[in-house]
């Protein structure tokens, strides 16, 4: 039957209030990113498939876009909405000096500059996992040289061939606190991908001394190596935490959508993510293969 033209147009705008005053049927694609190293992309393709399971289409363009030096400002300026980030390296890109060893207060003071950069950017929850800067020798160095902690090296610095993060230079916690903290400015360095298998393969080819690897990479166990006791703490607390754009959130039922991140986080472990860093760097697993088979194990995705 043919509606009346008044009562079709009545009909029409009914169903567009109704549209918008649900929210939307339709929800905002997320745009992921990441820093460049293998477990920051797989953190990143974690959060994206646990929203994937909830219905969000997910832009996987900026996951392994670069050091916090290329993600921070893509963050800050809109090129993405979210990314998982280490919570005391990442303080201490933008306020060296006020990282410290509590996640909690890391957590806090990176809230308080990020709410006013870039239009706003969310610090979620942490997890559990923590994943420190962690400087490693090989046994026969340490066992050579009578290496234990970092002081030790300062002594025999120009001794060591050492292997510091690319972004070793300008990150308060590499090269600054190094030197304020044992006078460390050793004239023999090569800038590698730190927390990545480069630095590896340097440290096992013993074109490398001391490398800079992340505390959750399976090679240091498996190797036998000597992480270096950090006696005069200049490394903070690196719990990760999802990042999340406000105009984002602005776009969705803001609730519903950090719950999905902050659960996933809330089940992420130290020892969980040593695992899975296992699986990708010994088993050659495909880094989406390893998300979803936590996820699936973890009641996130069926």
């Amino acid at each position: 039957m043919r509606l009346p033209r008044v009562l079709a147009l009545g009909a029409t705008v009914l169903v567009l209030v109704s549209a918008c005053s649900s929210g939307g049927g339709s929800k905002p694609t997320v745009r992921v990113g990441s820093d460049g190293f293998y477990e920051s992309k797989l953190m990143a393709e974690i959060y994206a498939q646990a929203l994937e399971a909830n219905g969000y289409t997910v832009d996987r363009t900026a996951i392994g876009i670069g050091t916090r030096q290329v993600s921070a400002p893509a963050l800050e300026s809109g090129k993405f909405d979210l990314k998982p980030e280490y919570i005391g390296s990442g303080l201490a890109f933008y306020e060296p000096g006020k990282q410290t060893g509590d996640p909690a207060a890391n957590a806090a003071e990176l809230q308080k500059v990020l709410s006013g950069k870039g239009g706003g950017i969310t610090v979620l929850n942490y997890s559990p996992a923590a994943d420190q800067n962690a400087f490693v020798v090989r046994k026969e160095t340490a066992d050579q040289y009578h290496l234990a902690t970092l002081s030790d090296t300062t002594a025999v610095q120009n001794q060591l061939k050492w292997g510091l993060a690319t972004d070793c230079p300008t990150n308060p916690v590499c090269a600054a606190a190094l030197k304020s903290a044992y006078g460390l400015q050793p004239t023999n360095v090569t800038l590698l991908s730190a927390c990545d298998q480069p630095m590896v393969d340097a440290l096992t080819a013993k074109t490398i001394d001391v490398g800079e690897l992340c505390s959750t990479q399976p090679d240091i166990a498996k190797n036998g190596w000597v992480v270096l006791t950090d006696d005069k703490h200049t490394q903070p607390a690196d719990n990760i935490a999802p990042l999340v754009r406000n105009d984002l959130l602005a776009k969705v039922d803001k609730t519903a959508f950090e719950k999905i991140l902050n659960d996933v986080s809330a089940k992420m472990t130290t020892e969980a993510l040593t695992k899975l860093n296992a699986e990708i760097v010994f088993d050659k697993k495909d880094i989406a293969a390893v998300a979803t088979e936590w996820l699936k194990a973890n009641g996130f995705v069926s």
